[in-house]
C-alpha cells in the first residue's frame, strides 16, 4: 500500500510511517479482548495522521481513537486504550517496552533524587533481586484506560513542570510496599513485602492518593485526612492557619473547627473593643487552603465546622450562597452544621433554638460534644439569664434555611455531634469529637494549637485505605487482608515526617487509621441485591461485621507484638465497650441479621491486650483511587453504567465492572426512588464502623411538582439520618444541578410526621409534654 506520509522520529528524522508496525501494536493491545476492532481504531487514528507527525503523537492518537469507541455496546475498548497507554507510558519512562530491572531503576531514581534514598539503605541488592522475581509487569494490562490516565496523572512519579514519568505501576505498588515494611524483621518482611504487593497490585487493598503519589518519594506526609481545631484567640486562629498552610502543601485534605470564635460585637479585653466575628476568620482560613495546589496531584480544599446554635449562624449559613457579595460570603470552603438531638427536638415540636456566641456561655460549647444531659441543662440555664446575650429563630425556620442552602450549594453537610461521640471509639468525657474533615468520615479528637509549635494541642491524622468488595470472593478473605492493611497502615505512621508537633503527639498517641470499601455498588449487582429494596440489607450486616471484627483482630495481635497505642486508655475498648454496644438501636428494626463472629473473645482480648490503633474503619468517597482498581466508588450507586469524568487529558470513560452479565443488576442512582434504602445501608454499616461516612443524599426535582424538591421530603430525610445513628452527611446531589427545596411552611412538616414517614416516638418513660425520641 502506498504510504506518501512521513513521520518525525525522536531524534528529528523523517522516514515513513509504518503502517503494519501501527498495525502489530493494536493487533497486541486487543487480544483476549471481546467485541473491539482492530481496523476500526487504525481508520479512526489514521484519518487524525498529517505528514511529518511524530511519534509520539502518533501513540496518543492511537490512544485516544480507542478511548473514543468505550461504549457499553464494546466496553473492552477500555482495556484496548490502555494497554495502547502503558505501552506509550513505558516507551515515555524506559525508552523501550521492558521494564528495567527493579534494582536498577530503583538505584537510577535515588541518583535523581525522585525517590527515597532509604531505599537502597535499608533493602540488599538480594533483596532486591528477590522483590523484582515478585513482580507481574503484565498486572499493567488490567487497567482500565481511565486507571492509567489517572496513574498519569497523579500518582506517577514524574516531573509535573517537564510531564517526564520515570515509573511504571508495578514498581509503584513494589516500593510502597517495601517502603512501609522495611522496618519488619530481615527474615519475615519479604513474605509481607510479597503479600501487600500481591493485595495491591491485583486490586483487592486500593491506596489512597497520599499513598500512591507519595510513599518511596522524599515527601513523607501520606495521611488522607486532617483535622485541625482553632481556639478563640488570635495566636491560636494563626497557629491554625500556619497547620493548614503546612497539610495542604503535602496533598491532605482539611477539616477546620472554628466553632470556638465568638461572634460578631461579642466584648474583647472587657470591652476596650468589639469583635468582627466570624466571617474574617473564615476568609483567613480560606486563603490558607488555597495558597497551595499540592503540586497537581490534589487542589487545596476544606470544610470549616460549627454548631447550629452559634449566634451568627444565620449569616454563616449563606455563606456558599451565589448571592450576596464577596464581603459577606467565603464560597470556596464547604461547611459542616453541628446538631444534636435537643436541636432536633426544637424543630419537631416547633421550638425556638436560642443562638449564643460561644465566648458568653462558660462550659456549653464543650458540654455540646462530651456530655448531652450536661450540654441540655447549660443551654436552659443560659436561654433563662437575661445578662447574657442571646437571640430566638424559630428552630423550624432555622433548620428551613439550612436545609436550602444544603439543597442549593449541595455541599452544606451534617454532623450529628452526640452520634459521634455516643457510638464512638473514644470516651467523650476525656477525649471528645469535635468535628470531621473535608469528606466527612474521620471522627477524631482534637485540641486547638495555642500557638504554632504548640505540643499540647492535637491535629487529628487519619491514614486510609480500603478493601476491593468487588474482588472478596468469601467474607474469610478479610482476615488476611485486614491483617496486611492495618500493619502496613500502623508501619506507615512512623514511617512519614510531621510538619507540625502536635499532629506528631496526636499520631504517635492514637494510631489512628481508617480503613473503608470501594466498589460496593458492584458487590450489591454481583450479589443480586439493590440499594432501594433493602434486600441488600442482611448482606451488608454480615459484611460490615466481617471488617470491622477483622480490622480490630488484625490490631489487637499487633498490639500483642507491639503494644497497644499510648492513648488507649481514652478509648471506650479500654472499658471492653464495643461498636456494637452503642449502635442506635433503631438500627434493629430495619435488619434483623445476628452476630456471626466471637465478638466476646475480642472483647476479652481487647481488654486485655489493647489496641494498636485507636479507630480502624470509615468509608471515604475514594472519587480518584476507586478509578485505578477500574471500581464503583466507595459506597456510592453509579449514576451510569457509564462514568464519564473530566481530567486535564480530556473526558475520561469508564464501564462499570462486568456490564455484560450484570448490566440488568445494577442500580443507577437517579433510578433509585428515595434515599430510604441507601440510608438504611448506611446505618448499618455504621453500626460497625468505628469513625463514619462519607454518605449523600440524592434527588431528582423531575420527580416532583413543579420540578421542586418538597422541604418535607428533605427534613424527613434528615430525621430518619438522625433517627438511625447515622453520624454525618456529605454531598447533596440534585439531577441536573436544578430544583432548590420549595418554600414548604416548615410548622406543617411537624404537624405531618406520619405521612413524611418520620417516626417519632415518645420516651420508654413517658416523658411529661411528649418529648420526642429520635
Amino acid at each position: 500500500m502506498n504510504n506518501p506520509l512521513s513521520v518525525t522520529k525522536r531524534n528529528g528524522e523523517k522516514e515513513s510511517i509504518d503502517l503494519d508496525k501501527i498495525h502489530k501494536v493494536i493487533t497486541w493491545a486487543a487480544q483476549d479482548l471481546n467485541n473491539v476492532s482492530v481496523s476500526q481504531v487504525e481508520i479512526k487514528a489514521h484519518i487524525q495522521f498529517y505528514d511529518g507527525i511524530r511519534t509520539d503523537e502518533i501513540h496518543e492518537t492511537l490512544i485516544k481513537s480507542a478511548a473514543d469507541l468505550i461504549s457499553t455496546e464494546a466496553p473492552d475498548y477500555q482495556y484496548l486504550a490502555a494497554r495502547l497507554a502503558i505501552f506509550h507510558l513505558r516507551k515515555k519512562a524506559y525508552g523501550q517496552f521492558t521494564p528495567p530491572h527493579l534494582y536498577e531503576h530503583v538505584t537510577k531514581l535515588v541518583g535523581m533524587g525522585k525517590y527515597d534514598e532509604h531505599l537502597l539503605a535499608d533493602y540488599t541488592e538480594a533483596e532486591f533481586e528477590e522483590m523484582n522475581s515478585y513482580i507481574d509487569h503484565w498486572r499493567d494490562m488490567n487497567f482500565s484506560y481511565a486507571a492509567v490516565k489517572q496513574l498519569e496523572g497523579k500518582y506517577l512519579v514524574q516531573n509535573r513542570v517537564s510531564g517526564e514519568i520515570y515509573e511504571s505501576a508495578q514498581f509503584l505498588y513494589m516500593l510502597v510496599a517495601a517502603c512501609l515494611y522495611a522496618n519488619y524483621p530481615k527474615e519475615t518482611r519479604l513474605d509481607y513485602v510479597r503479600r501487600f504487593y500481591n493485595a495491591v497490585s491485583e486490586f483487592k487493598i486500593s491506596l489512597p492518593t497520599p499513598i500512591m503519589a507519595g510513599v518511596r518519594t522524599p515527601t513523607r506526609q501520606f495521611s488522607s485526612c486532617v483535622l485541625i481545631e482553632t481556639d478563640d484567640s488570635l495566636d491560636s486562629i494563626n497557629a491554625t492557619t500556619s497547620a493548614i498552610v503546612k497539610y495542604v502543601s503535602q496533598r491532605a485534605g482539611i477539616g477546620v473547627n472554628a466553632g470556638r470564635i465568638r461572634a460578631l460585637g461579642s466584648e474583647i479585653r472587657g470591652g476596650e473593643a468589639f469583635h468582627t466575628g466570624c466571617i474574617p476568620f473564615y476568609k483567613h482560613f480560606q486563603t490558607a487552603v488555597k495558597s497551595c495546589s499540592q503540586g497537581g496531584v490534589r487542589g487545596g480544599a476544606a470544610t470549616l465546622f460549627y454548631p447550629i446554635w452559634h449566634y451568627e449562624v444565620e449569616s454563616l449559613l449563606v455563606l456558599k450562597n451565589n448571592r450576596g457579595v464577596e464581603e459577606n460570603r467565603v464560597r470556596h470552603l464547604d461547611y459542616g452544621i453541628q446538631f444534636n438531638k435537643l436541636m432536633y427536638t426544637r424543630m419537631i415540636k416547633n421550638q425556638d433554638i436560642t443562638l449564643f456566641s460561644p465566648s458568653d456561655v462558660p462550659g456549653l460549647y464543650d458540654a455540646f460534644f462530651a456530655d448531652q444531659d450536661e450540654f441540655e441543662a447549660l443551654y436552659v440555664k443560659y436561654e433563662n439569664d437575661p445578662s447574657i446575650r442571646k437571640k430566638a429563630v424559630k428552630a423550624q425556620e432555622l433548620f428551613g434555611l439550612f436545609m436550602q442552602e444544603r439543597a442549593s450549594t449541595g455541599r452544606i453537610y451534617v454532623q450529628n455531634v452526640d452520634h459521634c461521640n455516643t457510638h464512638s471509639p473514644f470516651d467523650p468525657k476525656v477525649a471528645p469529637v469535635r468535628q470531621s474533615n473535608l469528606c466527612l468520615e474521620i471522627a477524631l479528637p482534637t485540641k486547638p494549637l495555642e500557638h504554632v509549635n504548640d505540643e499540647n494541642g492535637e491535629i487529628a491524622l487519619c491514614t486510609l485505605s480500603a478493601f476491593n468488595l468487588g474482588k472478596i470472593k468469601s467474607l474469610d478473605e478479610l482476615e488476611e487482608l485486614a491483617d496486611l492493611a492495618v500493619r502496613a497502615l500502623d508501619n506507615l505512621l512512623d514511617y512519614q515526617d510531621y510538619p507540625v508537633p502536635a499532629a506528631f503527639t496526636a499520631t504517635m498517641g492514637r494510631r489512628t487509621l481508617g480503613i473503608g470499601v470501594i466498589n460496593f455498588a458492584y458487590y450489591l449487582a454481583k450479589n443480586g441485591v439493590k440499594y432501594s429494596d433493602h434486600s441488600a440489607n442482611n448482606l451488608i450486616h454480615r459484611t460490615f461485621e466481617a471488617i470491622q471484627y477483622y480490622l480490630m483482630k488484625a490490631s489487637n495481635e499487633l498490639a500483642k507484638e507491639k503494644g497497644a497505642c499510648p492513648k488507649f486508655n481514652e478509648t471506650t475498648y479500654a472499658q471492653g465497650i464495643m461498636p456494637i454496644d452503642t449502635y442506635k438501636k433503631d438500627v434493629d428494626k430495619i435488619c434483623d441479621e445476628p452476630l456471626h463472629l466471637d465478638w466476646d473473645a475480642l472483647r476479652a482480648s481487647v481488654v486485655e491486650h489493647g489496641l494498636r490503633n485507636s479507630t480502624l474503619s470509615a468509608l471515604m468517597p475514594s472519587e480518584t483511587s476507586s478509578q485505578i482498581s477500574n471500581a464503583t466508588n466507595g459506597i456510592e450507586p453509579p449514576r451510569g453504567h457509564i462514568s464519564i469524568k473530566s481530567s486535564k487529558d480530556g473526558v475520561l470513560k469508564q464501564v462499570v465492572p462486568e456490564y455484560e452479565r450484570l448490566k440488568d443488576q445494577y442500580e443507577l442512582l437517579w433510578d433509585i426512588p428515595s434515599n430510604d434504602g441507601y440510608l438504611q445501608l448506611c446505618a448499618i454499616m455504621q453500626k460497625f464502623v468505628d469513625q463514619t461516612i462519607s454518605a449523600n443524599t440524592s434527588y431528582d426535582p423531575s420527580n416532583y411538582e413543579g420540578n421542586k424538591v418538597p422541604m418535607k421530603l428533605l427534613l424527613k430525610d434528615l430525621l430518619t439520618t438522625y433517627k438511625l445513628g447515622i453520624k454525618t452527611l456529605y454531598y447533596h446531589n440534585t439531577r441536573d444541578g436544578a430544583g432548590e427545596a420549595s418554600d414548604l411552611d416548615v410548622a406543617t412538616i411537624a404537624k405531618q410526621n406520619s405521612q413524611a414517614q418520620v417516626v417519632v416516638e415518645e420516651d420508654d418513660d413517658g416523658c411529661a409534654g411528649g418529648a420526642c425520641k429520635i
